[in-house]
Order: C-alpha cells, then structure tokens, then sequence
C-alpha cells in the first residue's frame, strides 16, 4: 500500500506485553463485542483509544474483556447476530474518527481527496 509510511507499526510479546504498554501510554481499550449491552453511537470516543475487536468465531479472551475500559456493540435489527469484523471495524473506527475530528484533519491537510 502507498500510505504504509504514513502508519506506525508496533508489535507486543503478548496481550499481556500490549496492556503494559497502552495503559503507561494512557491509551483507553475500547472492546466491540456481540456480547456487550452499550451500544457504540451512546459513547464519547477520544483520540488516545484503541479499538479492539475479536475473532469472529469466538471473540476475545476473558483477559481481554476485564481489562477494557469500555464494551460496546452495533446494535443490530430483527435478531440477526453480527456483521463480519471488518465491516464491524469499519463502523466503529468510522465513528469514533468522526467524533475526535479525525475526517475534518485529513481533510484540512488535503488527504482522501
């Protein structure tokens, strides 16, 4: 991809390594799930949050979920269980960059044009 130089990578040991990490950051954990009760358009979404988001056959570890800062979902119609995760990824990153201002700064700086 041409925009990979744009986008800083960085690798953990473990989920245990990358929770060590993010909370000395100050970065808050914001887990998608099926499974929680708060839908994702009633949270205020801040910029230092990560998004997080389980397989789709079996969703996140229990460490995951105690250790998130929030659990939110996409509410969904008639009794249908969930979307694919990266459509799902794709709204709630969506979202929250629409709420922190993100889509106007791109904007500004003449990206996605």
């Amino acid at each position: 991809m041409d925009y990979l130089d744009q986008v800083e990578v960085k690798r953990h040991i473990s989920f245990e390594d990358f929770d060590c990490w993010r909370s000395a950051a100050d970065y808050r954990l914001i887990l998608m799930s099926t499974k929680a009760q708060r839908p994702f358009t009633d949270f205020e979404f801040m910029t230092r949050d990560i998004l997080i988001l389980g397989c789709e056959s079996a969703g996140v570890p229990n460490s995951v979920l105690v250790a998130s800062d929030a659990q939110l979902q996409i509410p969904m119609p008639g009794g249908l269980r969930s979307l694919n995760v990266a459509v799902a990824a794709a709204i709630a990153l969506g979202e929250a960059l629409r709420q922190t201002g993100a889509f106007a700064a791109a904007a500004d700086n003449g990206i996605g044009g």
